[in-house]
């Protein structure tokens, strides 16, 4: 079994965990190096890369105020009326990053998942970028892990992300990476929350090449979440054997996420963000996700876009552990 520390290193945020009936996130999710155990639920990985990305952004600093946000939050859902402290949780740190070959970092990506998944083969992914560029060394670890299974995916964006690698790998590319290398088809993309004056025709076009669903904001509204979610995962299910949600913060208005570099006006409301992050965790064929593109040092005082985002992340796996109970 390879070496599950070799391409990650232990968090440095340090946290004192507590114990008693009124968790805090904090004390609830466990730092994987303090107990040695493979049944986790779910397991947190940390991808602090942002040299990728097309617009300046500090988005490697996210996994640390990711970690820093959980004393916020308790393990109590209220909308729900559950105690999620059930879930077995562990953080495993960061990828170790090289400080200029975007390249080499890529790679450390992948390895990192490879060995998660020989290390947690039952547990669900969650990567905490980091800028999008991260996304396509993912999903090229779960194919590489899974060769004889084809993989969907579910991006919730406002950007396609089909940019020429013309200038390299970058958060602009990792959906084109992904059809390009035959890894993913293009048919087995939906992109979620497009809206606006985002996308250029070029990308257009390469979207229709590749025959990507593009689902506008607009659409989603129309049919409201749960009907079209329903509709996604019934058509993914009847062609893939494995689902992986990627939430780029972008999707969200700016006013909710003034921390992402690329943030825009018309887009998505918090609320509607949860909601389709609750309906997805119905789904136990998404075996893992990432959030990326949230950048702390542009947040503002209240730091809106890291709660928001974590709450995001905090909403998928409730939702998992709910449904995980009553499967």
């Amino acid at each position: 079994m390879t070496n599950l520390y070799e391409y990650i290193l232990k968090s440095s945020t340090v946290w004192v965990r507590e114990q008693g009936k009124d968790l805090k996130v904090k004390d609830w999710i466990i730092p994987a190096w303090e107990e040695d155990r493979q049944d986790w639920d779910a397991v947190i990985l940390g991808v602090p890369l942002s040299r990728s990305s097309i617009s300046a952004s500090a988005a490697s600093e996210f996994p640390n105020a990711f970690r820093s946000a959980w004393e916020l939050f308790t393990t109590y859902y209220f909308d729900e009326q559950v105690d999620f402290r059930g879930l077995k949780v562990a953080d495993l740190g960061d990828v170790r990053m090289h400080y200029t070959d975007i390249l080499q970092c890529h790679k450390n990506i992948e390895a990192a998942m490879q060995s998660i998944q020989h290390h947690f083969p039952n547990s669900f992914y969650t990567s905490i970028g980091g800028d999008h560029s991260i996304t396509a060394p993912i999903v090229r670890s779960l194919n590489l892990e899974n060769p004889d299974k084809s993989i969907g995916i579910v991006q919730l964006d406002t950007h396609l992300d089909l940019r020429d690698l013309s200038q390299g790998p970058t958060n602009g590319t990792p959906i084109r990476q992904l059809v390009e290398d035959n890894i993913v088809k293009g048919e087995n993309i939906y992109n979620i929350g497009l809206h606006g004056f985002y996308n250029a025709p070029s990308l257009i076009e390469a979207a229709q090449k590749h025959k990507v669903n593009m689902i506008s904001l607009k659409q989603l509204r129309k049919q409201g979440i749960s009907a079209l979610l329903q509709d996604v995962m019934e058509q993914l299910q009847k062609k893939v054997d494995i689902v992986y949600l990627t939430v780029d913060m972008d999707v969200l208005d700016i006013s909710y996420a003034p921390g992402v570099p690329a943030s825009t006006p018309g887009g998505m409301r918090t609320d509607e963000l949860f909601d389709l992050l609750f309906e997805l965790g119905k789904y136990p064929i998404i075996r893992g996700m990432d959030f990326v593109c949230i950048d702390p040092q542009r947040d503002n005082k209240v730091l809106s876009t890291v709660k928001a985002t974590t709450y995001a992340v905090l909403t998928a796996l409730v939702s998992r552990y709910i449904h995980m109970k009553t499967n």
